[in-house]
């Protein structure tokens, strides 16, 4: 079980990991625009690097949603008095692995559960 100091410190470091994925997402929204296909205006080869940017922009920009959505579900757990404990097996989270990740959802045990699972399904 968490202190009130340990759930004021995990609030906090949520929040400030909230307001970090929200200005990536923001700043990532630039580079994901289309690329021209005007051959005039922009050579082959600096449009190849144009995709490429834009590919990567995408990726790192669906891994942010990806880390919104974790810590949004993190905040909602916690305004629910659920935040802290396993959404699989319900148990207390160590306050050292919340330190680490404070939107982790599961104990380490179900999480290593599921990494398997989902090893085995590839």
């Amino acid at each position: 079980m968490l202190t009130p100091a340990e759930k004021i410190e995990l609030g906090n470091r949520l929040q400030e990991e909230f307001d970090k994925v929200v200005a990536e997402m923001s700043s990532l929204r630039e580079g994901a625009g289309i690329v021209e296909l005007d051959q005039t205006s922009v050579g082959r080869l600096s449009r190849m690097d144009a995709m490429q940017q834009q590919a990567m922009s995408q990726g790192l920009r669906g891994r942010a949603q990806h880390r919104f959505r974790r810590i949004n579900a993190a905040m909602e757990r916690q305004a629910d008095n659920r935040y802290g404990r396993c959404c699989d097996c319900a148990e207390w989270l160590s306050f050292d692995r919340l330190r680490v990740d404070p939107a982790a959802p599961f104990c380490a045990g179900c999480q290593s559960a599921i990494d398997l699972r989902n090893k085995v399904q590839r």
